[in-house]
């Protein structure tokens, strides 16, 4: 196995790992919300194709596989406990996002493509700041609607 499997496999199973602690609760309350995340993330990583925002070096299978170890891993898990620990308190909630898109868009970038498990192309750091900072609103709206709904 060569390091970025390595580096995927590990992203992808220490995120779900967590959830095993993570309240049933809310596991169940922001469930919707993770998986709308895992659909905007995923709309992010199609568009990344055609417009070559960044390159996995294997072709299409490790693409996919990068993907989902993404989405699946710290994305998904992510969600849910940033929702766990923040939701019902937006100052909170926006200042925890900021932290972590800043450290995922510059220190972390820096270190997985070092890692080699993608390499940006017609993407900056900056670019991924922005898309992240702006799922945050929006999926912070959206577990208001969900539990409006409820």
């Amino acid at each position: 196995m060569n390091t970025p499997n390595i580096v995927r496999f590990v992203l992808i199973t220490l995120s779900l790992f967590t959830l095993i602690i993570l309240p049933k609760k809310s596991f169940r309350e922001y469930l919707p919300t993770s998986i709308f995340t895992s659909v905007l993330v995923t709309t992010i990583c199609t568009l990344a194709v055609p417009y070559k925002w960044w390159i996995v070096k294997g072709g299409w299978k490790n693409k996919i596989i990068n993907d989902l170890s993404f989405i699946l891993g710290p994305f998904f898990a992510g969600t849910m406990w940033v929702f766990h620990f923040t939701f019902g308190n937006f100052k909170r909630y926006a200042l925890l996002n900021l932290i972590m898109d800043i450290l995922f868009s510059y220190p972390l970038n820096h270190l997985f493509q070092r890692l080699r498990l993608y390499k940006l192309v017609n993407f900056k750091p900056k670019h991924i700041f922005m898309f992240f900072t702006t799922f945050s609103l929006i999926i912070y709206g959206y577990q208001h609607i969900i539990k409006w709904v409820r």
